[in-house]
């Protein structure tokens, strides 16, 4: 069963039988841009622009960024959160880029992974088409559990799409929709922190 979150909304990741999620998956996809090019004699084409969307994992405990996930650092250093790769164009169906969380082997100092998007090309969200994000059960057949959508979401070119934060034994997922402007990770650590 999916939910579909708008900003601020959360969601217990838990199964449906009510036993804890061990493994999920946050999926990105977005595609690639078709614009119309004019010709010098009134004609016109459709052409595709690539964007090069960047799916981010900004580790945060105790009151500081711990570690960070994107695709030039593939794995945390606990092992426990895996970039699958990077997609320079959104070209293809489903997600273009996937993080996945074992939530089991997460380090005990971590509070909150904050997943973080930008657009590494400069493109801003405007610009882009059917983009979401979404978080999957990954250990029952990639089941959804939650989607966001950021398609539409303004002209800025980074978002903090959503958090992954310990609650009691558990694990809670929070879509937030926070617009910012930058082209790496590094850059939204910043916008990451506030998010917590």
């Amino acid at each position: 069963m999916s939910i579909n979150l708008s900003k601020g909304q959360s969601v217990n990741l838990a199964k449906n039988d009510g036993g804890a999620l061990s493994r999920v998956r946050m999926g990105l996809g977005w595609d690639t841009k078709v614009v119309t090019k004019k010709g010098l004699f009134g004609g016109s084409k459709q052409v595709q622009r690539a964007i090069d969307l960047d799916a981010s994992a900004i580790v945060i405990g105790g009151g500081r960024v711990l570690d960070t996930v994107y695709f030039g650092k593939l794995r945390s250093g606990d092992g426990a959160i895996q970039h699958t790769g990077d997609n320079l164009t959104g070209e293809g169906d489903g997600d273009d880029e996937s993080i996945v969380v074992d939530l089991s082997q997460v380090h005990g100092s971590v509070e909150h992974i904050v997943f973080v998007v930008n657009s590494y090309s400069g493109e801003n969200f405007t610009e882009v088409d059917n983009a979401f994000v979404r978080v999957v059960d990954s250990m029952s057949g990639d089941t959804e559990l939650a989607r966001f959508q950021l398609t539409g979401s303004g002209p800025h070119t980074a978002l903090v799409m959503a958090k992954v934060s310990r609650v009691g034994g558990g694990w809670q997922f929070t879509a937030i929709g926070t617009p910012g402007n930058g082209r790496t990770a590094r850059d939204l650590e910043p916008l990451a922190m506030s998010a917590v």
